[in-house]
């Protein structure tokens, strides 16, 4: 299965995807702005181990590749909430750094929102950028999602206690 949007396809990942992974994720700007998860540097062992961990249960998919000319430039997945919040997704993507700031980040989010609410029983989808990810934030927002609070010294990373942000948006404010 494969999405297409605005010259950008979502394709559920490959194992043989993994060097491409591996090549892309292993930047200090990506990781600095995601989870203490995401390893930095990031090996061809990190990126087979994330595709072992995600490949089994991507059905229906979740996590997708983000692509242009069958090019991996991304990574772009939703996340199930569970017990109260099993009506929620969580929205998560790295692009490659020589694409950002060509609004590639935006169709993305547009592209998983859409099959999100087509394809599953949710009402909402949101994200926790870091409030210091401009970039982030504006993709969001460019997307419909509209920022719900700042959390004040919410995180830590790399040492230093930070902000973070939660973006949303509902099935029935969604426009493609």
């Amino acid at each position: 299965m494969e999405i297409f949007f605005e010259g950008i396809t979502l394709r559920p990942w490959s194992i043989i995807d993994a060097p491409r992974l591996a090549l892309i994720a292993d930047n200090k700007k990506i990781a600095d702005n995601l989870r203490d998860g995401f390893p930095f540097p990031y090996s061809l062992k990190d990126a087979h181990n994330w595709l072992n961990l995600i490949l089994p249960e991507n059905i229906p998919p979740r996590f997708f590749a983000i692509t242009i000319d069958k090019q991996l430039i991304g990574s772009i997945g939703i996340v199930a909430k569970t017990d109260i919040y099993r009506k929620n997704f969580e929205i998560g993507y790295f692009l490659s750094e020589e694409i950002w700031g060509k609004g590639i980040a935006t169709r993305a989010i547009k592209a998983a929102t859409s099959y999100a609410f087509r394809d599953f029983d949710v009402v909402r989808i949101y994200a926790e950028p870091f409030s210091d990810n401009t970039g982030s934030r504006r993709a969001l927002e460019k997307a419909g999602f509209r920022c719900e609070a700042t959390l004040k010294n919410n995180v830590i990373k790399n040492g230093i206690i930070k902000d973070s942000c939660i973006y949303s948006i509902l099935r029935e404010d969604f426009k493609v």
